[in-house]
């Protein structure tokens, strides 16, 4: 099926002539608009997405052919500059904000052959877990349409998950990308802090803000990444029995093993034996700084966003959603102190990580403790409140700044997803690949929901 093939493949087609990008396009706009009730999409770029197609169809007549993102379907997050183009944040605030340019992430992607289809939704202004937009709805979850997707980014989960977009721009302040991956079975790659430009992206926490690929597969959001980070990857195991021979698996028991649900966690540990069958070794480890890591990154995000947010929160709080208000009056609230000794403190944490992945290259946690809750509920499956639930296991990877990938591992009874969490040391985004990669082809191909 096209809409859910892999970018290789549907590249495939392209280069031999058996699908033209302005066929592909036109077909890819058409299923967001009959699935347009999952409201993936603030807006959808038709007329200028056919046009781009029709550009990169005669230029591949031509034999000028940009790589294999030529002719290929993607979204972004709509607080990703898209020139000429609102950029609404999700918000009433920037509803008719309109870039001069693209920011560096999406014209990178442009730059080698991607077509813009549209801006997905996101929870206003990028704060919080749910994308339950008070100005655009909810983004719905694929997999059943009475639950969230996961935020900030879920639209573009959305998105990918109904097979809308072979790729999509996401970010990622405390498990943005990951969150909504998790929750709506596709995969999302948060890279090393500044990675990847966050350069004409509106920011929520610009010590914490990282931007980053979303896609369906691990090979797929491969061929972003080296797009939108210019580092050549090559993400392939070794085809003989053992691939991952040699590789020291973390386990963090304490934290990111505590108050799963069932469920979760049986998949998680099943995701573990199947890393040793590829001939991993799994080491225990702790990190006691872990403990300090949630409330070091909280004050440092409600203060940052409340820094760039100031004016209009004093001057115009009625145009912001209820919980993004609230949250950007408590940042207010934050003294500079407390702001100052976060940063200070944020270095020790930083180091006992760095430090841990001297004895590990990968650590294996869930990316969410639960599965999707329903809209409007307000504690998760395994009884914690829903946001700091959905921040707990991904957040100490923003805190840290340290490259981490949310990838499916499994499905409830109720065919919910189940994500798996990778996480490395800075700038081994290769290797997270790599063993994200080989769990995914020992897995094989995922069930898809029925949209």
């Amino acid at each position: 099926m096209t809409a859910y093939a892999p970018i290789r493949e549907v590249s495939q087609f392209l280069s031999r002539f058996e699908l033209s990008s302005e066929e592909l396009v036109r077909g890819q706009l058409d299923r967001a608009e009959k699935l347009s009730d999952l409201n993936a999409f603030i807006s959808l770029l038709r007329e200028e997405a056919i046009s781009e197609a029709r550009r990169l169809d005669a230029m591949r007549r031509r034999g000028e052919v940009l790589g294999p993102l030529h002719g290929i379907p993607i979204t972004a997050k709509d607080l990703v500059w898209s020139k000429g183009r609102k950029t609404t944040s999700g918000s009433k605030i920037d509803a008719d904000f309109v870039p001069d340019r693209d920011a560096p992430a999406l014209a990178s992607l442009r730059a080698r052959g991607a077509v813009l289809l549209g801006k997905t939704n996101l929870h206003e202004f990028a704060y919080g877990v749910t994308n339950v937009n008070p100005h655009y709805g909810a983004a719905r979850n694929p997999w059943d349409r009475t639950r969230i997707s996961g935020g900030s980014s879920g639209g573009s989960a959305v998105a990918l998950a109904s097979g809308v977009g072979y790729g999509s721009i996401g970010t990622d302040t405390g498990g943005s990308i990951r969150i909504p991956s998790s929750l709506c079975g596709t995969v999302g790659l948060k890279p090393t802090y500044g990675r990847i430009s966050r350069d004409g992206v509106t920011p929520l926490s610009w010590s914490l803000d990282h931007v980053g690929p979303m896609a369906r597969t691990v090979e797929d959001v491969a061929v972003l990444y080296e797009a939108m980070s210019g580092e050549a990857i090559d993400a392939a195991p070794s085809d003989d029995g053992s691939p991952l021979r040699d590789l020291k698996v973390g386990l963090h028991t304490r934290y990111f093993f505590e108050n799963l649900t069932p469920e979760v966690e049986g998949a998680v540990r099943n995701a573990l034996t199947t890393l040793s069958s590829l001939g991993a070794s799994i080491v225990e480890i702790h990190v006691p700084e872990i403990e300090i890591q949630g409330p070091c990154r909280n004050t440092i995000a409600f203060a940052e966003a409340s820094c760039y947010h100031e004016k209009n929160i004093r001057t115009r709080p009625q145009d912001y959603g209820e919980d993004t208000r609230d949250l950007l009056r408590l940042g207010l609230l934050v003294p500079a102190t407390d702001y100052l000794t976060a940063l200070r403190v944020r270095r020790s944490v930083v180091g006992a990580f760095r430090k841990a992945f001297e004895a590990i290259d990968v650590l294996v946690a869930p990316s969410t403790p639960a599965t999707a809750p329903p809209i409007g509920s307000s504690v998760l499956e395994n009884g914690e409140e829903l946001r700091s639930g959905l921040l707990r296991l991904a957040g100490p990877f923003n805190t840290t700044g340290l490259p981490a990938l949310s990838l499916p591992c499994g499905f409830t009874g109720n065919g919910l997803p189940i994500g798996l969490q990778l996480a490395a040391a800075p700038r081994r985004e290769t290797l997270l690949l790599r063993v994200a990669r080989a769990l995914e082809m020992r897995s094989g191909p995922g069930r898809l929901p029925a949209v």
